[in-house]
């Protein structure tokens, strides 16, 4: 077996991803959270980007290749994660679910007033907690396994779906809208002076 030595370009892209994620999902948590102690009423719309964004950016960019090319080589390789990438492939599913259970609790806010907003709030600190847990797990037991099971040939399938990926986005258009939309929302969120998001 050859082990690669330089890094996977997946893994970069898996990184990226994820903080543009968290960036998202703490932005939401941020308006919710100050919503109670702040003059003006949250900024529904902007709500309603991330949670067109968190819906759409993992199920047609992310999960897919981890799923089915990532994960799946690892099994290839390994049973040792057998049990937590169960567990992830089926939060990938359920994700989706309480995405779009948000984005339900957010119309509700919409059509029926700020009496349904702390349903909204509960249901978003809850999701935040959910995805930070899914996203640790990527990267403190499934990434640093990858790197020690995976062969180079492992890792050229792997990176070329990732890749892949990215440039069909690009041709169609698509990820220039996801970039414009992840650009418009986290250009919209106030950063403490470290230029992190206080939550």
């Amino acid at each position: 077996m050859s082990i690669r030595i330089s890094p996977p370009a997946a893994i970069g892209i898996i990184e990226e991803e994820h903080k543009h994620l968290s960036t998202v999902i703490d932005g939401l948590l941020y308006i919710v959270r100050a919503a109670p102690n702040s003059d003006t009423p949250p900024d529904l719309s902007l709500c309603r980007a991330m949670l067109y964004f968190i819906i759409h950016y993992p199920e047609r960019v992310h999960h897919p290749k981890e799923d089915q090319y990532l994960f799946a080589k690892i099994q290839q390789r390994t049973h040792q994660l057998d049990s937590e990438i169960d567990a992830l492939v089926e939060q990938h599913a359920n994700g989706e679910l309480l995405a779009h259970r948000l984005l339900d609790a957010l119309l509700a806010v919409e059509f029926d007033g700020l009496e349904s907003f702390p349903h909204f709030h509960a249901l978003v600190e809850q999701y935040v907690h959910f995805y930070h847990a899914h996203m640790r797990t990527e990267e403190e037991q499934i990434l640093p396994v990858a790197r020690q099971v995976l062969n180079d040939t492992d890792w050229q399938v792997i990176d070329n779906a990732f890749l892949e990926n990215r440039q069909k986005t690009n041709e169609t258009g698509e990820r220039y809208r996801y970039d414009q939309l992840f650009s418009r929302i986290s250009n919209s969120l106030p950063v403490s002076d470290s230029g992190t998001l206080s939550i």
